[in-house]
């Protein structure tokens, strides 16, 4: 019986070697080739690149997350909204209508709308 198996198996090899190899070089059709070809680029991921919480001078807290596209989210509450903050030509300070950061540091000075200019530590 054991010299049966390893007949059995050279047997299956040579049958299976005289078979016809076929490549295949269809391609199935795919309704968006034409739309994804013709395309916009897609932009750099917008990643956060730091997050931090602040503590001010008058005992506030400022929650500011950073991006990779040199811009700022800033709340004044936790799970509150978020305000945009642009850097411009990618050099802080962070701004937007009111809001100013000085930088992406752990010591910042923050303008808040109805706070005035303050320092704030991370």
């Amino acid at each position: 019986m054991k010299t049966h198996i390893p007949l059995a198996a050279f047997a299956a090899l040579a049958t299976l070697s005289a078979c016809k190899s076929e490549t295949v070089t269809s391609t199935p059709n795919d309704p968006q080739a034409e739309a994804l070809n013709n395309a916009a680029p897609v932009g750099n991921l917008r990643m956060v690149q730091h997050s931090r919480t602040y503590r001010c001078k008058d005992n506030s807290l400022v929650y500011a997350d950073f991006y990779t596209d040199n811009t700022a989210a800033v709340r004044t509450e936790k799970e509150g909204a978020a305000t945009n903050l642009t850097a411009a030509e990618g050099k802080p300070p962070y701004t937007a209508e009111g809001w100013s950061i000085s930088a992406n540091e752990a010591l910042v000075t923050i303008t808040a709308p109805g706070k005035g200019t303050q320092s704030c530590k991370a």
